[in-house]
């Protein structure tokens, strides 16, 4: 039995958030999935509030630091991806984007990913599809088929609507498949691990 990693990039903005929701029921739903095919799993995940101010600082420095760099490992070096956003004006979070702006633009090709949404109305249902699916195209990933938005009403009742629940496990399974169609990643070696921090060289100046 092999052992997969997946990351998990949450970009809810509050605490509770049904994007997270979100991404805990495929996230569920894939390490069932994986099982299922004789793999097992471990997860990481990623929430992007936690990293809003390191973000904006990476924009501007053009480095990242120790703890977002962190979350880049996490995410660089999966053997899948499951990303789920909140819709804001018919798109995916300035903060969820920003994330995936720092990245090296082939930091992820050929990553398999799962794509997830969430909005307040199923007017935004599309955005999964004209949204997020071309911005994963130009990163390079492998985005499954199946892309899993989920409106407020489908979380009637603290459940899962039915109709949520099918899409979650079938866009799981075929996570599934393609991880498990590939090798395992190596986790990327870090280019700065040598580096003395600021501190380390002002206290030797």
């Amino acid at each position: 039995m092999s052992t997969r990693t997946l990351a998990v990039v949450s970009g809810g903005l509050s605490n509770p958030s049904s994007t997270r929701l979100l991404a805990d029921r495929l996230t569920a739903a894939t390490v069932e999935a994986l099982r299922a095919r004789g793999d097992d799993a471990t997860v990481e995940v990623v929430e992007l509030r936690a990293h809003a101010r390191d973000l904006a600082d990476n924009l501007v420095t053009g480095f990242p630091n120790g703890s977002l760099r962190a979350a880049v490992d996490t995410v660089v070096g999966a053997d899948g991806l499951i990303a789920v956003t909140p819709i804001f004006s018919a798109s995916y979070s300035g903060l969820f984007k920003t994330f995936f702006d720092v990245l090296d633009k082939d930091a992820l090709v050929g990553k398999p990913v799962l794509l997830g949404a969430t909005a307040g109305t199923a007017r935004h249902s599309l955005a999964v599809e004209f949204a997020m699916r071309p911005l994963f195209a130009y990163l390079r990933l492998i985005a499954v088929p199946t892309g899993v938005f989920a409106a407020a009403e489908d979380w009637a009742g603290g459940g899962t609507d039915r109709a949520l629940a099918g899409r979650i496990d079938r866009a799981a399974g075929e996570l599934a498949d393609l991880v498990t169609g590939r090798p395992a990643t190596a986790r990327p070696s870090d280019p700065f691990a040598d580096t003395p921090s600021f501190e380390e060289l002002l206290k030797g100046s």
